[in-house]
């Protein structure tokens, strides 16, 4: 049985929305998303839908080479899955992304985390919980807290990730294919 390997984009975009969440968390990323290649050309998340405004939100495919992403911090972690598993979270997102009209950003989630209280909203996600969901809703991962409350440093601690890259979103992007990309952290994964 062959193996895929399925990639974690944790991001820090400076924005003053960015800022307010880090000021809360205290934790140095606050955004997720998930791509299916190492160049990151297709990366999935819950997000803003103009780059303009951070209140008009909801599924978004994501261009990692513009917008607010050109000066992001970033951490990418990967994983290995099997064939039937990324078709699985592959099919989950190709459902939301058929129906995304009908999907919202899930504000009042935000502040169910803030107050450690689930809040589910049907269709309704904020970024880690959406990268959360597809890997609780494949059988990837089965986390413990309720998806409502899972934040981006959760998917840091989980054991089976392995993280390839931190630092500028940029020079990960522009590097040479094939190229070995320094990790300028220690890291010793915990699991949830």
């Amino acid at each position: 049985m062959t193996e895929k390997r399925v990639y974690i984009l944790l991001t820090d975009t400076g924005s003053i929305l960015t800022k307010l969440i880090k000021l809360y968390t205290k934790k140095p990323y606050n955004h997720a998303s998930i791509s299916f290649d190492s160049e990151l050309s297709e990366v999935y998340s819950f997000g803003r839908k103009k780059a303009e405004n951070p209140f008009i939100g909801g599924f978004v495919k994501e261009d990692v080479t513009k917008g607010l992403f050109k000066q992001a911090e970033c951490a990418i972690y990967s994983f290995s899955v099997t064939n039937d598993q990324v078709q699985k979270m592959k099919e989950f997102i190709k459902e939301i992304e058929a129906q995304q009209e009908g999907y919202r950003y899930n504000f009042l989630g935000l502040f169910g985390f803030i107050f450690n209280k689930p809040i589910n909203r049907k269709k309704s996600f904020f970024c880690s919980q959406f990268v959360a969901s597809v890997l609780k809703k494949c059988n990837i991962i089965d986390f413990e807290k309720p998806m409502s409350l899972i934040a981006p440093n959760d998917l840091q601690q989980i054991s089976k990730f392995q993280l390839m890259y931190e630092g500028k979103l940029k020079v990960y992007h522009n590097k040479d294919v094939g190229e070995e990309v320094d990790i300028p952290v220690h890291f010793t994964p915990v699991k949830i």
